[in-house]
């Protein structure tokens, strides 16, 4: 499977809540880190868990997947019920069509106010 089908695959297997069907497309030694906050999950096992134990309450919206060979990138819209709507830029690195690394970087819209001095020279979205 190309490896933007594999990234493609892993959304909509976790919006499916098919968590042993996201296990199949990750490597078993997959390491995906979350810098925001953070954390290093190492294995296929815990990937998975930390998924499927989140709160439930939450949809995930592809936005847009862009690759160029085994390097895939992912912006996906999150939003849940209770915590608000977070935005996530994943950056994956696929081989032999399962992920073997992943750096994710989630964020939650309007977490990081914009200074006074800028308001003039933006606009909201």
């Amino acid at each position: 499977m190309e490896p933007s089908k594999v990234v493609h695959g892993l959304w909509e297997r976790m919006q499916a809540r098919d968590w042993a069907g996201v296990g199949e497309l990750l490597a078993p030694d997959v390491v995906v880190e979350w810098p925001v906050s953070g954390e290093r999950i190492v294995g296929r096992e815990n990937y998975v868990r930390v998924n499927a134990e989140y709160p439930e309450g939450w949809s995930i919206r592809v936005l847009r997947i862009v690759a160029a060979g085994g390097e895939v990138v992912s912006e996906v819209e999150v939003p849940h019920r209770t915590t608000g709507v977070h935005r996530v830029a994943s950056f994956w690195t696929v081989h032999s069509g399962r992920i073997v690394a992943g750096r994710e970087y989630w964020s939650e819209l309007g977490s990081d106010p914009s200074p006074e001095w800028r308001s003039g020279l933006v606009e909201r979205l």
